[in-house]
């Protein structure tokens, strides 16, 4: 089908899905579930189809991760979509109200956002998280994963759109664009009037392009180059699990740690016990001349390990002489999305909450946790590192706008 005609039949539904009610919403959300489940034997065939494919083409690991489906990810999908379904519901509700002296009545309520674009890279389970987060929302999505996932990312979407028409909703309000080349991304890009608002999710390449790109208002979704700093008045067995955790839990992740900063009085007794940890997973070290003298295993850091996020089992080290220059590292090569200090000293805290600009700032926690579900929104439509609109994870009321309802009885100006 011509994606302008895709496009259509996904704005046509979006009115539709505008002024569809929640418990009819909440019916189609549920039989998505119940299909996820039911069909789970056709999304996996799906599935081993693109992995074989990568397989072949020689993806890394890290990134047959990102593209793998297994049970236990269909299922776990399945129950986000569930979680959805008890959540409360933002179409409508009343932000602010008041009456002006003239008598107007005015109002203020949360609406759809409408017709949504989502262009996305490798993980399949974004098809459904996206999607069903937009139908929650009141709105249509049209959906352009990657090519490595088309296989996958078809047998879902038919799953959901089967599910929408036997809940007498349109089947559009769920759009997959199965051209994967590179120009109908860019027509994407250029499908204002038709598309309301476009979110890239994936890597820095396909979120820069589409920022510098797209004539459709674009909600930028960013890349994690995230860091962990340990401090001199840090629990360093805490700060072992820490770094463990949030390098290695599942390293192709945006949230994923890609920087460890360590101060200086702790770096002998703590890099030691960092590394032990992390050679398990056998994590490459790139590190600063400190790092290296103390840890001999250690590659020498170059200027763009500051700055890369890996998505892969690559951690770089620098041991730094105080908070003031571990915030002016972050501050320097952060991408704004999660950033943790490990310290047992609240001043310390404190200052490092109030000086570190991201979307998340941890206290004596892994990065890990910046996930729309682990915050309770549900699933998640991207971690947001801009300011406007929406920062964090993007759940339910991150895709809704807002309308002012004006009520008279004759009132001119």
């Amino acid at each position: 089908m011509d994606l302008q005609e895709l496009g259509r039949r996904v704005k046509d539904a979006a009115a539709v899905m505008a002024a569809t009610g929640t418990a009819e919403k909440n019916r189609a959300l549920s039989r998505i579930a119940q299909e996820l489940r039911n069909r789970q034997a056709e999304i996996l065939a799906a599935n081993r189809k693109d992995v074989k494919k990568a397989e072949e083409n020689g993806v890394a690991s890290p990134m047959i991760d990102r593209l793998l489906l297994n049970e236990e990810r269909v299922l776990s999908m399945a129950e986000a979509v569930e979680k959805l379904i008890g959540l409360p519901d933002p179409v409508g509700r009343v932000i602010e109200g008041r009456r002006l002296e003239n008598g107007l009545q005015i109002t203020k309520i949360r609406v759809p956002l409408g017709a949504i674009g989502i262009i996305f890279e490798s993980r399949p389970n974004v098809t459904v998280d996206a999607a069903t987060l937009c139908l929650k929302a009141g709105n249509a999505v049209l959906l352009r994963g990657g090519k490595e996932a088309l296989e996958s990312n078809r047998a879902l979407s038919i799953v959901m759109r089967d599910a929408l028409t036997e809940c007498g909703l349109p089947a559009d309000a769920v759009g997959l664009v199965t051209d994967t080349d590179h120009e109908t991304a860019a027509q994407m890009m250029r499908m204002n009037g038709i598309l309301d608002v476009l979110i890239p999710r994936g890597g820095g390449r396909l979120i820069r392009t589409v920022v510098e790109t797209a004539t459709v208002p674009v909600i930028e979704t960013g890349t994690g180059n995230c860091h962990v700093y340990v401090d001199k008045a840090a629990d360093l067995a805490m700060a072992v699990r820490i770094i463990d955790n949030a390098k290695t839990s599942r390293p192709s992740v945006c949230n994923a740690a890609e920087t460890l900063l360590v101060h200086r009085a702790v770096a002998k007794e703590f890099l030691p016990m960092a590394a032990e940890a992390l050679r398990a997973h056998r994590v490459e070290l790139r590190g600063c001349p400190v790092t290296c003298s103390i840890l001999p295993e250690a590659k020498p850091a170059t200027e763009a390990d500051w700055e890369t996020e890996f998505l892969d089992y690559i951690l770089a080290v620098r041991v730094v002489d105080s908070l003031d220059e571990a915030i002016a590292h972050i501050r320097r090569y952060s991408s704004g999305h999660s950033e943790a200090i490990v310290t047992g000293d609240l001043a310390a805290a404190e200052r490092f909450k109030r000086e570190i600009d991201a979307a998340a700032v941890y206290v004596n926690a892994s990065t890990r946790f910046t996930d729309g579900g682990e915050f309770g929104l549900g699933a998640e439509i991207g971690i947001s590192t801009q300011k406007l609109h929406a920062r964090g994870p993007m759940g339910l009321e991150e895709l809704t706008s807002y309308q002012y309802i004006v009520e008279g009885n004759g009132q001119i100006r």
